[in-house]
């Protein structure tokens, strides 16, 4: 099983950027696919971000595209996701995880276990 650790969350304004990261460990990070989700407060966990093990191919949530990022390094064994023209409704903790695929990638309910996220909080 691969560990995750979260970082980079914080209090932005509308409008503005963040970067998240995710540092992997335990296992040899390329041959996993990456994502990452958030969580809203009373909110069910969802998808934002994949990104496939080569880094060849992104997959984004619609109310995120054309505004995130997703990249990977796999020689740093690290997953990123830039945040730009941030809104309110981005206000979540963000978490990533890791698949041997990209098949449901966008099913939170399809992993067994979570890390603790970073707080991402966009005031308007």
């Amino acid at each position: 099983q691969v560990q995750l650790v979260e970082s980079g969350g914080g209090l932005v304004q509308a409008g503005g950027s963040l970067r998240l990261s995710c540092a992997a460990s335990g296992r040899t990070f390329s041959n996993y696919a990456m994502g990452w989700f958030r969580q809203a407060s009373g909110k069910e966990r969802e998808f934002v971000a994949a990104i496939t093990r080569s880094g060849d191919y992104a997959d984004y949530a619609d109310s995120v595209k054309g505004r995130f990022t997703i990249s990977r390094d796999n020689t740093k064994n690290t997953v990123d996701l830039q945040m730009n023209t941030l809104k309110p409704e981005d206000t979540a903790v963000y978490y990533c995880n890791a698949r041997i695929t990209m098949a449901s990638m966008r099913k939170p309910s399809e992993f067994a276990s979570w890390g603790q996220g970073t707080q991402v909080t966009v005031s308007s």
